[in-house]
């Protein structure tokens, strides 16, 4: 175990004492060093003790005093050293285990790392930990974690995780809270399976932790069409979609009175399916989960009103562009549309993808696959642009079913465009091109 140092900045402490690109660092101050985490938060002490393995094999240990926080100037190529933990649970209602055969090999692999919920925000379950990861926590003081909890109860979350171990949910949460580490949760909700009243009792569970629990995020379970040899689920309908909206309002108002919060909050998905109006962007508050696509639909129409009062009024020439989208995102995107086309010499319109890769379950427009877009698209009359949401590209330049952009552009005959955001969407349809 080890980290290979891929950089020694010049002038920097490490540079002067001898280490160079190239050497192993092993141990500092007597810890191994499994990844970024553990260095960094060695590094900034004032004295530090590096076990190094130089590039000839020969280790040496150098003791080295500083100022707090001084950098000691070495780079290495990836935040985890060692190798990133796996999850070790069967949900349910797995995305990984509900994809297509034959994709790219990383679209199987399922972590569950507690570091990666510190550094970046993905949601771990924490039934894979051993004691020195518990420690490694507590030492670390790694504050906030993101957490699937899906039930409270311990049988509802053995069944649904088909893990044994999932049960203990509470007590490890008991024990966060008691080191003062902080947390927000995330429940998918299975109709039939973690709903009404369980779903009722895991918020009053979360709850009961708040402060170290700052907040909760309910968000619908997603089916896709590969769903062989898995257990039968249902998905949110727009009936039970109404109901839930009703009752979180009920828990919001209960908690912003009780903490000041709203505590616990829906995916947009579940105002959309139910056809009622979005929350408002200050009622999402500082945004707690919005990665989880809790508020994106707020700030894409916050945003867009703002940068529409920086949009002409009128274009110097007729121009004409289509947008992609999925079922839910029309409904977002449909008010929006109707003030851009207010705009003189600007026509816009929508078309929906549906979603025949993953399956008509799959509603959102972050899995649009290349195939489905051109398959929809193809010898229509799509304008000079089609502008598709950059969210759907797994890089710059690939969709989820790796069909190039490129690819896309070529097969429809017209420049496909990714957009990020609702300020891009109005800069793109009002300001001339760089060819123009």
């Amino acid at each position: 175990m080890g980290a290979t140092i891929t950089g020694v900045r010049p002038n920097s402490i490490a540079r002067e004492v001898g280490i160079a690109k190239g050497d192993e660092l092993l141990r500092i101050n007597g810890y191994p060093v499994t990844d970024l985490l553990v260095y960094r938060f060695y590094a900034a002490e004032a004295n530090v003790m590096l076990h190094v393995r130089k590039a000839n094999g020969e280790e040496l240990i150098y003791e080295i005093e500083k100022d707090e926080d001084e950098d000691l100037g070495l780079d290495f190529a990836q935040e985890l050293f060692d190798k990133t933990r796996r999850c070790r649970n069967r949900c349910q209602f797995c995305f990984v285990d509900q994809m297509p055969q034959g994709m790219r090999p990383t679209l199987y692999v399922k972590d569950d790392d507690f570091r990666l919920s510190f550094m970046y925000g993905n949601f771990i379950t924490l039934t894979n930990l051993q004691e020195e990861d518990w420690d490694t926590i507590r030492r670390l003081h790694l504050s906030p974690l993101y957490i699937s909890v899906h039930a409270t109860d311990p049988e509802t979350r053995k069944q649904l995780m088909t893990n044994p171990a999932a049960g203990d949910i509470l007590k490890n949460l008991q024990r966060l809270a008691d080191w003062g580490i902080a947390f927000h949760c995330q429940i998918v909700l299975c109709p039939g399976i973690n709903d009404g009243p369980q779903l009722t009792q895991t918020v009053l569970d979360l709850a009961a932790f708040w402060p170290q629990a700052r907040s909760v995020a309910i968000v619908p379970v997603g089916l896709t069409s590969y769903r062989q040899c898995l257990p039968k689920l249902e998905t949110v309908s727009s009936s039970q979609a109404k109901d839930l909206t009703r009752q979180v309002h009920h828990w919001q108002q209960h908690f912003l009175k009780e903490y000041g919060t709203r505590f616990v909050f829906l995916a947009d998905e579940f105002y959309l399916l139910a056809e009622l109006p979005l929350p408002r962007y200050d009622d999402y508050e500082d945004f707690p989960q919005l990665e989880n696509g809790v508020g994106l639909s707020a700030v894409f129409l916050q945003d867009f009103e703002l940068a529409m009062k920086e949009a002409p009024t009128a274009l110097a020439r007729s121009r004409r562009f289509a947008i992609a989208t999925s079922i839910l995102g029309e409904k977002v995107l449909r008010q929006p549309v109707e003030k851009l086309r207010s705009i003189e010499e600007l026509d816009i319109s929508i078309h929906i993808i549906h979603n025949a890769f993953f399956g008509p379950g799959i509603t959102v427009s972050g899995l649009i696959a290349g195939s489905d877009l051109i398959a929809a698209l193809a010898g229509q009359s799509l304008g000079e642009a089609l502008l598709i949401p950059a969210v759907c590209l797994k890089d710059e330049k690939h969709f989820l079913d790796d069909c190039s952009v490129d690819e896309a552009a070529r097969r429809l005959g017209v420049p496909v465009i990714p957009v990020a955001g609702a300020r891009e969407l109005v800069e793109r349809v009002t300001e001339p091109w760089p060819n123009q």
